[in-house]
């Protein structure tokens, strides 16, 4: 089940996107110096900000319990931002990580969008592969000079 987030439930959605992307600021040396950004080092008023700025956030259960998110955000008329993807490392390989990109597609179709945008670490290629075998299409890349890796960005056409 995916139900939309709500203020009290941001603690435990925290506690999900922290422990979810720990895993590749491991796997890629991202700090809390070096990338404070990342969603390993969120903070609880980060995503209350996103929260008051109207980001849709979604959790994915089992057992009664969050095991997944995402969090949706309007660029302009018909795009919008898929952000903070995450299945608790325990819970990956179920399919949840499928499930919350299909309801995005779904939400952001019903919202009249027509694309969906994400930024990934462009390094990660098992995470562009994944997008890839779910429609995204790489559109470019950007090096930040503040972030120790290169920004790649993929769309989805609805």
């Amino acid at each position: 089940m995916i139900r939309q987030v709500d203020e009290n439930m941001l603690p435990d959605c925290l506690d999900v996107i922290k422990k979810s992307f720990l895993t590749v600021a491991v796997d890629f040396g991202l700090t809390k110096e070096n990338c404070p950004t990342n969603g390993a080092f969120m903070t609880l008023d980060m995503l209350h900000n996103d929260f008051a700025k109207n980001h849709l956030m979604f959790a994915k259960y089992s057992a009664e319990k969050i095991v997944g998110f995402m969090q949706l955000s309007k660029q302009d008329t018909d795009m919008y931002e898929l952000k903070k993807l995450a299945v608790l490392p325990q819970s990956r390989h179920k399919g949840y990580g499928r499930e919350l990109l299909s309801f995005a597609k779904s939400q952001v179709f019903d919202l009249g969008g027509r694309k969906i945008s994400i930024g990934i670490i462009e390094e990660n290629i098992r995470l562009k592969s994944w997008y890839q075998e779910n429609g995204f299409v790489h559109t470019g890349t950007t090096i930040f000079p503040h972030l120790p890796f290169t920004v790649g960005f993929m769309e989805y056409v609805l």
